[in-house]
């Protein structure tokens, strides 16, 4: 489950993945979902946490309805219009290349975002899709074994980051927290 300040950094780190996705066009909740997911997946690959959301399988790859609830909250409080990110959100991202230089970890997992969304930005749906499913994961049971995600059976959680043991972590202090709460609209 994630906690206050978990929600506050995957938000704005949700702002800035979108900020970096804009010049490649239209955007959709499958491929946003998508670039999430292969995000956390590198970070976590590299040894660090800079989202917390959890993934289940579903028909179009990967989906977590953590990041649906937090886009939903995002235009709600007028930081997103669909899949742009609105002037409201400037004092985020902001805030965001401040922290990124503060830490080797935040600037790591800023860099990793920018790798995604440059390797995967230009894709459409179907090839993000692909690539998502042909990704091998073990299950918690046996780690020897390897499944694809296409052979995962749908509505089966695939990915519970708070789980997986990290040696670096995005982090923000609590005046940190507080300064992007206000910039979030809390």
């Amino acid at each position: 489950m994630r906690k206050p300040q978990d929600i506050t950094i995957d938000r704005a780190l949700l702002i800035y993945l979108l900020q970096l996705a804009e010049p490649y066009g239209f955007m959709s909740d499958v491929k946003f979902q998508q670039l999430i997911f292969l995000s956390e997946l590198q970070m976590l690959g590299k040894g660090l946490r800079g989202l917390h959301f959890e993934f289940m399988r579903f028909a179009y790859g990967a989906f977590s309805k953590d990041v649906d609830n937090d886009l939903l909250f995002l235009r709600r409080k007028e930081r997103l219009e669909n899949f742009s990110v609105t002037d409201q959100s400037q004092s985020v991202l902001q805030l965001l290349d401040q922290v990124s230089k503060e830490s080797e970890p935040n600037q790591q997992i800023m860099e990793i975002l920018q790798a995604v969304i440059n390797l995967y930005g230009p894709q459409d749906n179907t090839d993000i899709m692909r690539s998502v499913e042909a990704i091998e994961i073990s299950p918690a049971h046996d780690l020897q074994q390897k499944i694809a995600i296409r052979d995962v059976s749908f509505h089966t959680i695939i990915l519970v980051p708070a789980r997986v043991e990290v040696t670096g972590e995005f982090t923000l202090s609590p005046s940190q927290i507080t300064q992007f709460n206000a910039a979030l609209g809390y």
